[in-house]
């Protein structure tokens, strides 16, 4: 984000999601401790549920954790750069095994220490939130488009759970990946929980600008690990490598932006509301698709100064790109957090609700992949529609 906007972002999230982060570095994974539990049973538990995904196939899960030896992570500054990552992909109805947790108890509780909400809600509500992919549930044979998921700064990569869900049951493979040191919390093997030591360091432009660069690079080893000859994967047979893509949230937008730039083999993109934090090289990005998806004030003439802002963005694109925004919304509609906060009895994010919410970001994110990696022209992007009335199309 620039100066301006950040300023308004940190406002709007003072609700949910305030930053910076308490605590940085790695805290020991645990069930629920003692005092935790006593304090958490003075709050009333809610199991919120996300939105079902709407396609014909059920949807599977499994977790990596990827390693790569040849860099440093440049947070600790030390040891190898790590990522966890979920896989989901069309499932045969039937099969599987639980539902895993949308964030592990540790997780959940510095999720919301952090955020100053943990005499709010329960640590076993935030916990407990059901999804609907089932663990290791067997493959629909087939090949895929494949679409790499990166969530905003500091929140788990669990907060774009209902877009990844939809996606794959619309005939996708996603990878949702967490980046080492950027989150409140994140698990990993082991029992290590990873914080925030990049909220200590990325706190600029030329801050955010290194998280942007850094997750390019995640990315592109990313795929290597899930298409080279040895895949980390053992269902990586199911990845068509020719049709590969990108979203992200927030800084996972501005770095979708930076993996294009940087990797031919991501053909098309979507920035959820970030700034682009590594901007769109003056030669633009060969030709490929991509859409700006915003929130209300992330319009034209309204996203601030510099170079992190849409307007000067916009016109380096030189593909096929769209600028459409959502009335009402906010900068966390894109996720997951709109209709849990509605099903918790917190004050709304925006006025827009979040079913309402989860609905239009899965609509015009599924109609952009669906036209750009399958092939299937989508009426919905060519310009206002009259059952999504909350939807502007900009073209400055």
């Amino acid at each position: 984000m620039n100066r301006r906007r950040t300023a308004a972002a940190l406002a709007l999230l003072a609700l949910l999601l305030p930053l910076p982060l308490a605590a940085a570095g790695t805290a020991a994974a645990a069930g629920p401790p003692a005092a935790s539990a006593a304090a958490s049973s003075d709050v009333r538990v809610v199991r919120p549920e996300l939105p079902l995904p709407t396609g014909r196939f059920a949807v599977g899960q499994q977790t990596l954790h990827l390693v790569d030896r040849s860099r440093t992570d440049p947070w600790a500054g030390s040891g190898p750069r790590e990522l966890m990552v979920t896989m989901r992909y069309p499932a045969q109805r039937g099969t599987g095994g639980p539902v895993r947790p949308w964030l592990t108890y540790e997780e959940a509780r510095l999720l919301l220490a952090d955020r100053k909400l943990d005499g709010s809600v329960a640590v076993e509500s935030l916990a407990g939130t059901k999804a609907h992919a089932r663990s290791d549930a067997r493959p629909v044979a087939g090949r895929y488009p494949l679409i790499v998921l990166s969530p905003g700064f500091t929140v788990p990569r669990a907060t774009l759970t209902s877009l990844a869900e939809e996606l794959a049951s619309r005939g996708y493979v996603v990878a949702a990946v967490d980046h080492a040191y950027e989150t409140s919390g994140t698990a990993f093997p082991g029992g290590r929980v990873l914080t925030c030591l990049a909220c200590e360091k990325a706190d600029s432009e030329e801050g955010a600008r290194l998280v942007t660069e850094n997750r390019a690079r995640d990315v592109s080893f990313l795929l290597d690990r899930l298409t080279g000859r040895h895949p980390a994967w053992k269902d990586a047979g199911l990845i068509d490598h020719g049709r590969i893509a990108m979203a992200g949230h927030s800084i996972g937008g501005s770095a979708a932006v930076a993996a294009m730039a940087t990797d031919p083999r991501i053909r098309a993109g979507i920035d959820m509301d970030g700034g682009v934090f590594s901007p769109v090289p003056a030669g633009g990005l060969g030709g490929r698709p991509f859409m700006m998806l915003g929130a209300q004030e992330t319009r034209p003439g309204n996203t601030g100064t510099g170079e992190a802002s849409w307007d000067p963005n916009w016109k380096r694109l030189d593909g096929w790109k769209r600028w459409i925004t959502f009335d009402a919304s906010n900068h966390f509609t894109f996720t997951d957090w709109p209709t849990m906060s509605d099903q918790l009895g917190l004050p709304p994010l925006s006025p827009l609700p979040g079913a309402r919410s989860v609905d239009l970001t899965r609509r015009y994110v599924g109609a952009f992949f669906d036209q750009h990696l399958k092939g299937i022209a989508q009426p919905l992007l060519d310009g206002p529609d009259p059952q999504a009335p909350e939807v502007r199309f900009h073209a400055p």
